[in-house]
């Protein structure tokens, strides 16, 4: 299995890119996440990789972080969720945004990615339920970031007052030192 590549960037061509990597060339395809992430073309890169092996080709999965290969991993490991469908996700939510609609059930969120219908959005937070926390970075933006919304919501503040809220906090803060933090910016807005 090949778990990392370390390399020159050849060349991108969404969502594929071209990694040399002591003469030889790999393809990877990435998310968009990780594509917006790339240094310029002729720069070293460092990729993260998951092989898929199929009956009519080998692919190579590349990632900037553990975090999205890990949400990865999870996805794909669910009936009818393929690789194409778990990068297409990975494209359009982030790794905290995909553990945030996980954890508040929303469907509405999961839907606005391409390819994902209501069906499939729906199977999506069912078999990712739980899952997630090990691929959700604990950021104020990540597993504790739910928890803060959740407490602003109960305490009346809209979803979306709340989400805006949690998007401000500094890296690595604690529950209830976040939840303060956000009541404190809702205040001033």
């Amino acid at each position: 299995m090949i778990g990392r590549l370390a390399g020159k960037l050849v060349s991108k061509n969404p969502p594929q890119v071209l990694l040399d990597v002591q003469g030889v060339g790999y393809e990877v395809e990435v998310p968009m996440s990780t594509f917006y992430s790339l240094p310029a073309t002729g720069e070293p890169v460092t990729l993260l990789t998951h092989l898929v092996v199929r009956e009519d080709a080998h692919v190579l999965y590349g990632f900037a972080t553990p975090e999205e290969r890990a949400a990865f991993r999870q996805l794909i490991r669910i009936s009818g969720v393929g690789a194409r469908t778990a990068l297409s996700v990975l494209s359009g939510l982030s790794v905290a945004e995909l553990g945030g609609a996980v954890a508040m059930q929303d469907a509405a969120r999961l839907t606005k990615v391409p390819g994902i219908g209501k069906k499939t959005a729906e199977r999506l937070m069912l078999e990712l339920k739980g899952k997630l926390e090990n691929a959700v970075p604990s950021d104020g933006k990540g597993a504790s970031g739910g928890d803060v919304v959740n407490a602003l919501v109960g305490l009346g503040y809209s979803e979306k007052e709340a989400l805006a809220a949690v998007k401000g906090l500094p890296p690595g803060l604690a529950v209830a030192e976040g939840i303060r933090a956000a009541l404190k910016a809702l205040a001033k807005s």
